[in-house]
């Protein structure tokens, strides 16, 4: 029997140590001021020594300064297990936060104690982001377990802060310690996927969200005349805006959706009876946006629209971007992290992988805007920020093999 058949076979054995520490990381809650914790620093210390358990070559807490936390930093836990032979790295990096659980209600227990029916586990953080450390970890518990040594140097890092803006976690740790990596290494966000594990996130639409302030005159409403309905204005312009659509109407078929889309989404309240004319409506779109384009042309687009429409209806109409991220620059579909991914995931499971562009951000971003090549890929059942939140631990185990593939350099 192979080295890598009796490492599959140790992996498959790993069913109960999955629960166990899905269970442990479970009831560490770990919520950052943002979200109305304290910190990651409970769930931290018991990851430090999960690592230290395996004796690694280097392990380093990196403390981002954050007064809001509890003793004024947020944890960041960087391990690396040096390899037999001198290549390019494997870097895994799983996030240590979680978000609220929302409303209780709606949870068939308690969120922060796992429930495993069968094959899935469930709990707040199980799948976003436990799946991806369990996975990673058991991948080089594995091949300690078995005396072995890992190929490719690997290495761990579990950080802060992903849940709200990574300021405290990844974007700290390049900031202050970007010399860790290599733009060579094999760097991995199990972040993000899809059902059967085969989609290998690259790629990232730039993310723009634009409040449009319409501003008239209230009146009675028996009197409409004597007013500017702010209603009316905000009505025909998120209609006028749709014509964005056909001014950037590339298609990219990388991406999923494969257009750029511009959806209005929040609007805030505007009078409280019904019987007032409103005088100002605020409304919100968010537009995910192709690289191709730049985010100042929608940004310019959207205000010739809005200035349109004022004209024709005698409004005042505001246009003012409140969040923007450019795309960062893709991960080559020739990268080495790409390719023997893709190669590990045809040997573990015989499914193709398919590497894809998305809308949505990742941290993965933070790496390629630092010149780092990175994919985004685990096998997972996107209940992410959901009610009764779960994974698999089936693909827990299968991702794990996919891990010691790539760390044995047997792709």
């Amino acid at each position: 029997m192979t080295e890598l058949k009796k490492l599959f076979e140790r992996i498959d054995g790993y069913g109960n140590d999955v629960e166990r520490l899905q269970s442990a990381l479970t009831s560490r809650v770990a919520m950052g001021p943002d979200n109305g914790g304290t910190g990651e620093h409970e769930k931290a210390a018991f990851t430090d020594a999960l690592l230290k358990e395996l004796d690694p070559d280097f392990i380093k807490e990196l403390r981002a300064p954050d007064q809001r936390a509890h003793g004024g930093y947020r944890p960041n836990l960087v391990a690396r297990w040096d390899g037999s032979q001198p290549c390019p790295a494997v870097w895994v990096l799983s996030h240590l936060d979680v978000v609220p659980p929302g409303d209780l209600a709606l949870w068939e227990g308690d969120p922060f104690e796992v429930r495993v029916e069968g094959d899935k586990i469930f709990g707040r953080g199980v799948e976003d982001n436990q799946h991806g450390f369990v996975s990673s970890y058991l991948a080089i518990k594995a091949i300690l377990d078995s005396g072995l040594k890992p190929k490719r140097s690997v290495g761990l890092a579990v950080v802060a802060d992903e849940e709200t803006g990574s300021r405290y976690g990844l974007q700290y740790v390049l900031g202050h310690h970007k010399g860790l990596f290599n733009e060579q290494d094999l760097i991995i966000v199990p972040d993000g996927g899809n059902e059967d594990g085969t989609m290998v996130e690259v790629a990232e639409k730039s993310m723009l969200w634009i409040k449009f302030t319409v501003t008239g005159r209230q009146c009675h409403g028996s009197t409409p005349a004597k007013g500017k309905n702010s209603l009316v204005g905000a009505a025909r312009l998120i209609l006028a805006l749709e014509g964005l659509k056909d001014q950037f109407n590339i298609s990219d078929k990388l991406y999923k959706p494969s257009t750029s889309t511009f959806a209005p989404t929040k609007i805030e309240a505007n009078v409280p009876n019904v019987n007032t004319i409103p005088g100002r409506d605020v409304f919100y779109m968010d537009c995910r946006v192709l690289p191709r384009y730049g985010v100042d042309e929608v940004i310019g687009a959207s205000r010739k629209i809005a200035a349109k429409t004022a004209r024709e209806l005698d409004l005042k109409i505001d246009v003012e971007p409140v969040h923007r991220e450019d795309a960062a620059p893709p991960t080559s579909l020739e990268s080495q992290v790409v390719v023997s991914l893709s190669k590990a995931i045809k040997k573990v499971t015989g499914k193709k992988a398919k590497p894809v562009g998305i809308g949505g951000g990742t941290v993965a971003a933070f790496f390629r805007k630092a010149g780092l090549p990175a994919a985004v890929w685990c096998t997972q059942s996107d209940t992410a920020h959901q009610p009764n939140e779960f994974t698999l631990i089936s693909s827990i185990l299968t991702d794990s093999k996919i891990f010691a593939c790539l760390y044995m350099g047997e792709e």
